[in-house]
């Protein structure tokens, strides 16, 4: 984490919110909020990339603004990206952006933020990337989100890398083809332009292939049923080593983790609640916190 704290712009806050496949940030002045879209930004992955999308929602959001891109430099920031994995990374980082006073952290506390606000539960976090994180009496507990090389269990790129994997299986005479098989092989033609697609992939356009996943699992595909079941067992055995008990709110966020619902054992479905709102806006609220200590 990076703090840099010169005079207080009062009354506006800014809030990024960086992902493996989009980034988004949000201006606050009083009541309104002014939000602009940009593309993927894992710091880890793609450091100079990040970096760019960051400039580029920069300078939509003064253009939409009519804020001048030096006192939204100015502005207290609260940055929440994936791949966020040391302080270092954040120097580097805050050394690259033009803004001035920031708190730079990973994405995760944003996404239980924004979920949660003050409640205590649990979200299980599946996008390109995925993480479980808990809140209980003010506690907070977060596991797992370490990229596609070393984790991100039940994410989209690990469901897709799964479905390759077991596309190779069914080549092999190893597992029983499906629909689902069937599908990867049409696209992706042969066992070697599987490997090749896999060696050079980014982790969304392995993740891509979740979409088939989850479709196949809808009508009833076998394989697609058993890895639904493999990334909801991985959420519902680690849960509870996070603090989450049966009676606690728990919060499916992300693009695919609501797709795992109806895999879950039935006391985590019976807990299952809407989230409060999206990471953004619990970058907001981080965003706030942050500037309310620059304040004094």
């Amino acid at each position: 984490m990076t703090q840099h704290s010169p005079v207080q712009t009062p009354g506006q806050i800014l809030a990024i919110d960086g992902g493996g496949t989009r980034c988004r940030l949000a201006l606050e002045r009083g009541t309104e909020v002014i939000r602009v879209e940009t593309g993927p930004a894992n710091v880890s992955s793609n450091f100079n990339l990040t970096v760019a999308q960051i400039h580029l929602g920069l300078a939509q959001l003064s253009a939409k603004s009519g804020l001048s891109p030096k006192a939204l430099a100015a502005t207290p920031a609260y940055l929440g990206l994936a791949g966020m994995v040391s302080p270092e990374i954040a120097e580097r980082l805050s050394k690259a952006l033009p803004l001035r006073r920031t708190r730079i952290e990973d994405d995760r506390p944003a996404a239980l933020r924004g979920a949660l606000g003050a409640a205590d539960g649990a979200i299980a976090h599946c996008g390109t990337g995925s993480f479980l994180a808990s809140q209980i009496n003010l506690q907070q507990r977060i596991i797992g989100g370490w990229g596609p090389q070393l984790g991100d269990e039940a994410s989209a790129q690990w469901l897709g890398r799964l479905a390759l994997a077991r596309t190779l299986d069914v080549v092999d005479g190893l597992a029983d083809p499906s629909p689902l098989s069937a599908v990867i092989l049409a696209r992706l033609l042969s066992s070697a332009q599987i490997v090749a697609f896999a060696a050079s992939a980014s982790p969304m356009e392995i993740g891509g292939f979740a979409r088939e996943v989850t479709e196949h699992a809808a009508r009833g595909d076998e394989l697609a049923i058993d890895l639904m079941r493999r990334g909801a067992d991985y959420i519902a055995e680690n849960l509870s080593k996070i603090g989450w008990a049966p009676g606690t709110r728990l919060c499916l966020t992300g693009g695919l983790a609501p797709q795992y619902s109806r895999y879950l054992p039935l006391p985590l479905q019976q807990d299952l609640c809407q989230p409060k709102s999206d990471p953004l806006t619990g970058a907001l609220a981080l965003a706030r916190d942050f500037a309310t200590q620059c304040a004094t």
